[in-house]
C-alpha cells in the first residue's frame, strides 16, 4: 500500500469545539464534510484518545470553525498539540457563543451540529451532525490541508487520521512538541530568548537539535 495516495484526497483545517460541562474545549482537525444537504448534516472524525472526543459524546453538539488561509497558525497548534484535559485552550484566543457553541473567531465560517449518530473505527470515532446554525464570517479563502504544510510548513499530529511518520534531516532544530522544523535565515542559537514556536506557540527551549 502506498500511503502517498492518500494525500491526493482533499482536506481542510477546522477547529472542532464543544462544552465540557460548562467550559469550551476543542481540538484541531482535518476530516469534516457535508454529507446531505436537506437536511444539512455533516460528520467529524475524532480521535478516541483525544479529550474532546468524550466531551463531544457527552454534550452531544459540535461545532466546526473553518480556518482561512490568513488565520493565526498558532491556533492550530494551539488546539492541535495540547491536551484540553489539563490545558484551556480558549484561554489564548478570541471566541464568541454562536447558536449556543464555542466558536473561534479567527475563522472564515462556522458550523454547529447536534450529534444524530456516530460510526465507531478503531482509533477514531465518526461524529454525524445535523446543522442547527452556520454562517460565514469572511470572503478569506478556506485553508486547505496542502496549504497548511506547503505554505505554513506545519505538522500533522499523531492523533490525526492522515498522521504518517516524518523524517526529519540531521542538524535541524525541532520543535518536541509539534514537530516544526526551525528553517529561519537568523541561525537558531541567534533568536531571542521570548521567541516561540510559530506552530504551537512553545517557547525556544521545547526545540532539540537533531
Amino acid at each position: 500500500m502506498d500511503p502517498k495516495a492518500f494525500h491526493t484526497l482533499s482536506y481542510g483545517v477546522y477547529i472542532v469545539s464543544t462544552w465540557d460541562e460548562g467550559r469550551a474545549t476543542g481540538c484541531t482537525a482535518n476530516s469534516a464534510i457535508q454529507v446531505t444537504s436537506s437536511p444539512a448534516t455533516v460528520l467529524v472524525s475524532i480521535n478516541k484518545d483525544n479529550y474532546t472526543n468524550r466531551c463531544i459524546a457527552a454534550c452531544g453538539h459540535f461545532a466546526l470553525s473553518v480556518l482561512a488561509e490568513n488565520s493565526d497558525p498558532a491556533i492550530i497548534g494551539t488546539f492541535g498539540f495540547r491536551s484540553g484535559k489539563d490545558f484551556d485552550k480558549f484561554q489564548s484566543v478570541a471566541w464568541s457563543v454562536r447558536d449556543k457553541m464555542p466558536v473561534v473567531s479567527d475563522a472564515c465560517a462556522y458550523i454547529c451540529c447536534r450529534v444524530i449518530g456516530t460510526m465507531d473505527t478503531a482509533t477514531h470515532t465518526v461524529f454525524l451532525g445535523e446543522v442547527v446554525g452556520a454562517e460565514k464570517l469572511s470572503d478569506n479563502p478556506p485553508m486547505t490541508y496542502a496549504y497548511y504544510h506547503s505554505v505554513i510548513k506545519g505538522k500533522t499530529a499523531k492523533n490525526a487520521p492522515t498522521y504518517l511518520a516524518e523524517e526529519t534531516e540531521t542538524g535541524k532544530w525541532v520543535c518536541s512538541v509539534c514537530g516544526h522544523v526551525y528553517g529561519g535565515n537568523i541561525p537558531f542559537e541567534q533568536l531571542p530568548d521570548d521567541w516561540v514556536c510559530p506552530i504551537c506557540g512553545q517557547p525556544k527551549s521545547a526545540f532539540k537539535k537533531r
